[in-house]
């Protein structure tokens, strides 16, 4: 039985943390001057997040609990670094990660807002819309399959964004958000 328990919590554990990991690795990279300073940080982020798991209450969400113990790693990885030049002093990297922290909350609420507009969109045009923002995408292709020609496609792709940013907005007014 412990073993099922301690396989479930694993699971639980490495499905939270690969569906924010790329938020988190953000969050730290904004803390951190050099990408390679960051991937180390964030190795050691991935060691206390599993180590401390356990002490996440259930319905507590993992984002920002990630987030604040990214913060200490980010804290201790500068205090180590403190007798360099170029490091930034405890409350700064504080002030840093608090307003990250409250960016991505906003921003989150606004990626939920995109996709439930993109959700209005017939399918194949969001289908079009989200293969030119594929990572690999060259436009040209993409207007190709559209039928479109290159040019006709960024017309297409400017109206597109217009609609979906007056839609994101639209909702974030009926919601009442800023």
């Amino acid at each position: 039985m412990s073993e099922n328990v301690d396989e479930s919590r694993h699971t639980e554990f490495l499905r939270l943390f690969t569906a924010h990991e790329p938020a988190i690795r953000a969050h730290v990279r904004r803390l951190v001057p050099l990408r390679t300073d960051a991937d180390d940080v964030m190795q050691e982020v991935a060691v206390v997040l599993w180590r401390k798991f356990g002490d996440l209450r259930a319905g507590e969400p993992f984002r920002p609990w990630a987030f604040g113990v990214a913060k200490y790693e980010v804290l201790a990885w500068h205090r180590d670094r403190a007798r360099d030049r170029v490091v930034l002093p405890g409350e700064v990297i504080e002030i840093l990660s608090d307003e990250a922290a409250r960016d991505d909350a906003r921003l989150g609420g606004r990626r939920e807002l995109l996709e439930a507009c993109l959700a209005k969109l017939e399918p194949a045009q969001r289908r079009l819309l989200l293969a030119a923002y594929e990572p690999a995408a060259r436009i040209q292709d993409v207007a190709v399959r559209s039928g479109r020609s290159v040019g006709g496609f960024y017309q297409w792709l400017h109206r597109m964004r217009r609609l979906l940013l007056e839609c994101v907005r639209a909702e974030s007014r009926r919601l009442g958000e800023t």
